[in-house]
């Protein structure tokens, strides 16, 4: 029988260090991290937060040595040039910026609701500033621009689209690894 994880309890130690701070004033040493009966060692690490959405989210057992985190909180890295941001083309955009475009366009078609397409984001971030000034990069939310995504035959997202001269040259489907998306690339660069 499965369990769902209710809470972690996450010892800590102070510091004034706030920018590697767990919690304001609150710095990881090596972790001990304790769910239900088990407990297992996390590495130590720096440029992460957990943002909790309310204060009653986030209870003390002891004040001096761990925190409760209840349902409800995310992590968060702080560390900077770790997400890059890949431009958004829409319905209005799209003839300007892809079918217009001079030289190559790679184009993920995506939808805030999937989690594979936060898996590729950064993938796709990654390869936009490596290919930097030979293929442009666009990401299109499918939600948000449905007749561009029946156009082009979208069934499922994630979907990369290689687009030359306004034809689609090259679509690839699905979470896959950088190497896969880079063949793809290669072929038309």
């Amino acid at each position: 029988m499965a369990t769902a994880l209710h809470f972690v309890i996450l010892p800590c130690s102070s510091s004034s260090n706030p920018r590697a701070a767990l919690l304001p004033g609150v710095v990881p040493s090596p972790t001990v991290v304790s769910v239900g009966r088990s407990s297992f060692s996390l590495p130590e690490f720096s440029g992460l937060k957990i943002h909790t959405n309310s204060n009653s989210a986030l209870a003390s057992l002891n004040s001096r040595t761990s925190r409760v985190f209840r349902r409800g909180g995310r992590i968060v890295c702080e560390a900077q040039e770790t997400a890059l941001d890949v431009p958004i083309v829409t319905d209005t955009t799209w003839q300007s910026l892809v079918l217009k475009a001079t030289g190559p366009v790679l184009v993920e078609f995506w939808a805030p609701w999937c989690g594979p397409c936060r898996i590729i984001h950064p993938v796709v971030a990654e390869l936009s500033e490596e290919y930097a000034g030979k293929l442009k990069f666009f990401k299109l939310n499918t939600d948000d621009s449905p007749s561009i995504a029946t156009q082009y035959g979208i069934r499922s997202v994630p979907t990369t689209m290689i687009f030359i001269n306004g034809e689609k040259k090259d679509a690839v489907i699905g979470a896959v690894p950088k190497t896969t998306l880079t063949a793809s690339i290669e072929k038309f660069l």
